[in-house]
């Protein structure tokens, strides 16, 4: 079931994101932009537990991000990951939102979902928004990948 993320739910995003960090797949999050941006995400509950979560979040009138992306381990290639991006988009969709963009690793994942490949540079708002505080900039090796919706 995916269903939009609760405050009691924080810690495990957080838990999930930072594992997934750990290995080299994502950049980590920190609790307090967590709960800062708690509406953009959305969580998969298996047996009552956070076994996935990814986040919408709007940066500019027509553009939107997939943020966080993230699935446990053991709840990988049951198509989690893709139902927490339809979420997504479904949600781009509600506030007419035409694109939806992210930055990745997982670049054949996002494919598989809609999204091709794209320069960085088209996306200002985010790169002096976010990107800019990043310890990564402006030596970024993320990819950014688009959707059209």
């Amino acid at each position: 079931m995916i269903r939009k993320a609760r405050v009691e739910d924080v810690k495990k995003i957080h838990q999930l994101i930072n594992q997934s960090a750990s290995r080299g797949e994502m950049l980590p999050r920190s609790l307090g932009e967590l709960y800062d941006n708690l509406r953009d995400y959305f969580v998969h509950i298996h047996d009552g537990i956070v076994t996935g979560t990814g986040g919408l979040h709007i940066c500019w009138e027509n553009l939107a991000e997939v943020r966080s992306l993230c699935v446990a381990e053991v709840a990988r290639g049951r198509g989690v990951g893709r139902a927490l991006v339809e979420a997504c988009v479904e949600e781009a969709r509600t506030y007419e939102l035409h694109k939806v963009f992210l930055l990745t690793y997982q670049v054949e994942f996002f494919r598989k979902c809609g999204f091709t490949v794209t320069d960085k540079k088209v996306f200002p708002q985010k790169i002096w928004s976010d990107c800019i505080k990043c310890a990564k900039f402006p030596e970024c090796d993320e990819t950014a990948m688009i959707r059209e919706i």
